[in-house]
């Protein structure tokens, strides 16, 4: 049946295959082993995620790509048509998930569990259905309530092949030509069994390729796709979630039930931890030649966006030739002046903390573990300077404990004071590490830091979550406010100025200033979190004389976007900080028109100068990249 998109401005008919087509995953290591030895098969088990890779160097050749892929499609295309005759299930009910036909989503590809596999999985999938049914049913906690969790526009999506979009308002600016913005968010494979948080989601990359500037007057590309973690390709294969929801499902004697039917799972060999049991969900960087998806609780995997077709593909799950383990976080910091790359890991198990870094090259350093952390805590982002790394120890922490009590593993300790630690940013161990105590300081993300006076002082800019306890759970009740943080390294004081009332988070800076001092900072406004429904400019030299807000763009009524990218002109700009755009897409919950925005980031209301109409639904996700041309045509396979 033929779909058409109807939207404020024009109507758009879709191809009826491009809602529901599936590309199967063909594995690096079956393409490239015979000729790359930087791809290396892991452990055979018996699900046929087994082909999953683990990058550990860069290849030698580009030459990853045979006939494969295309028998695969044909062989897909075979069970597409066998599936859409036996299987009429959706993800969803229809009185919570109810969608115009632009948005229905395709049924996913269900394949057999091996058959050594197929009774274990059964027992295991009847023990979970059980404990979601009579002892932790999502229905007695709304806030992970897969009907609640999954409405609107947050609700996944199916995979979408590389589809020209019009642009519909203005011009693409050339210093974003032949580049690519790239949203990363959470999108689940499969119809949650039980409690479901917006964190669980799979990861899927919505990328758009825009025209080079030798070819202004073709159309930009959009292409979602599934990062092919482990995780997703486990239960891709067995049609039906496999591995736990860790955000929600470990809850009280709910939880522990569901931990007994993962040990099975393990020791019948459903899943392999070791595989890994990331997302991939949550933000994108590139350092070293390559792409990576990324999720603090697993490797990262590296992925790569096709400069000529817009095409998204996941390689495999890098472990930096043996030396990173567990995980890293989904926040790393890429030093513009020297191209390294500073980042770490945090756990439930000591060191709570280890910081490590990584040459231009992508090559990865030596761990720092921090035993000063004495208890576990959400550590989800942190900051750099040119000559220090800064950690924040916040409020929320894990309390594994918490579930014999009949609570979460995580939650806010309000009897913590939150402080942030210093570190030289070349330390080969934690001795020179300094803590300084901040009351009520709760930042999950940063913006920026940098030095003042002579390295005596570090500044440090972030929103502060004033309802900390609210930050997990109940995300639309949390506030966050911008302060400048200001430590005197040698006399140990502290001051604070708050640069906005407003509820500000998901913010970014013009990349060239990381780490050095700057001025500029442009922040999702929450409407409330996680939903965005405009931008704000803040200056941070007006510190201290009130609301900083300089520029500001809302949306309109019903209209949200996701956290905004700066963009810098380096083509026709003069070298301003603000010199430059910020991107992001926006979706119209009356309409359902989904656009890729490009606003002025240097006029007072941020103009929007482009507008480009896209060809599916965008849900709400997390963080996004802009890859340049350059980078584009520079990834290693």
């Amino acid at each position: 049946m033929e779909r058409t998109l109807i939207t404020s401005n024009l109507s758009m008919t879709a191809h009826p295959s491009r809602s529901s087509r599936r590309v199967g995953y063909i594995s690096p290591a079956a393409s490239a082993a015979a000729q790359n030895s930087s791809y290396r098969k892991k452990k055979s088990t018996p699900s046929a995620a087994a082909t999953a890779t683990v990058v550990t160097s860069p290849p030698a050749t580009d030459n990853v790509h045979s006939n494969a892929p295309k028998q695969a499609e044909q062989q897909d295309k075979g069970e597409r048509v066998a599936a859409a005759k036996t299987n009429t299930s959706r993800i969803g009910t229809a009185s919570t998930r109810t969608r115009a036909p632009s948005q229905a989503r395709a049924q996913p590809r269900r394949r057999p569990a091996p058959a050594a596999a197929s009774l274990p999985m059964a027992f295991c999938s009847a023990l979970e259905e059980a404990i979601n049914t009579f002892v932790d049913p999502p229905a007695l906690r709304p806030s992970v309530d897969p009907r609640n969790v999954l409405s609107a526009n947050f609700a996944p999506v199916d995979e979408l092949p590389p589809t020209p979009c019009p642009v519909v308002r203005g011009a693409i600016p050339r210093c974003l030509a032949g580049g690519a913005y790239i949203r990363n968010g959470p999108n689940p494979q499969h119809l949650p069994r039980g409690p479901h948080h917006l964190f669980d989601g799979d990861g899927m990359l919505h990328s758009l390729l825009l025209p080079t500037a030798e070819s202004p007057l073709s159309d930009p590309i959009l292409c979602s796709r599934y990062v092919q973690t482990y995780k997703y390709l486990v239960e891709r294969d067995a049609g039906a979630p496999v591995m736990p929801n860790v955000f929600s499902g470990f809850h009280g004697l709910g939880g522990l039930a569901r931990g007994a039917v993962v040990a099975a799972r393990v020791l019948t060999g459903q899943m392999n931890p070791a595989e890994g049991v990331g997302l991939a969900n949550t933000s994108l960087a590139f350092f070293g030649g390559r792409l990576y998806a990324l999720g603090e609780s697993d490797l990262p995997y590296t992925v790569r966006v096709d400069p000529a077709t817009g095409e998204v593909t996941t390689h495999g799950r890098c472990d930096f030739g043996g030396r990173l383990f567990m995980g890293m976080t989904a926040h790393p910091k890429k030093d513009p002046v020297t191209g390294e790359v500073f980042a770490f890991r945090y756990g439930p198990v000591p060191p709570f903390v280890t910081y490590f870094r990584f040459d231009p090259a992508g090559n990865k350093g030596p761990d720092v573990p921090i035993f000063s952390v004495q208890q576990p805590s959400f550590l989800h982002d942190f900051a750099v300077t040119e000559r220090y790394a800064i950690f924040p120890d916040i409020q929320i922490v894990m309390q594994p404990m918490g579930m014999v009590a009949g609570g979460a593993p995580v939650g806010a300790d309000s009897g913590k004071v939150p402080r942030i630690g210093v570190l030289p940013k070349y330390a080969t161990d934690e001795s020179e590490m300094r803590w300084f105590e901040v009351p009520g300081f709760n930042i999950i993300h940063t913006l920026n830091a940098w030095e003042e006076a002579d390295g005596e002082e570090l500044v440090l800019v972030a929103p502060n979550i004033l309802s900390v306890e609210h930050a997990l759970e109940r995300m639309e009740l949390a506030h966050a406010c911008v302060e400048k943080v200001r430590v005197n390294l040698h006399t140990g004081a502290v001051s604070r100025a708050p640069l906005s009332a407003g509820n500000l988070d998901f913010g970014v800076i013009h990349p060239g200033y990381l780490g050095r001092r700057n001025r500029y900072g442009y922040l999702g406004i929450g409407d409330p979190m996680p939903k965005i429904g405009g931008v704000a400019k803040l200056d941070f030299d007006r510190a201290g004389t009130g609301d900083c807000t300089v520029a500001r763009r809302d949306f309109g009524a019903g209209c949200f976007a996701g956290e905004p990218f700066f963009v810098p002109d380096d083509v026709e700009g003069d070298g301003n900080e603000d010199d430059g755009y910020v991107v992001c897409y926006v979706h119209n919950e009356h309409t359902g028109e989904n656009r890729f925005v490009v606003m002025d980031a240097r006029s007072p209301q941020l103009d929007i100068v482009a507008e480009v109409q896209l060809p599916a639904r965008v849900p709400y996700g997390f963080h996004g990249l802009f890859v340049t041309k350059a980078e584009l045509q520079a990834q290693q396979q």
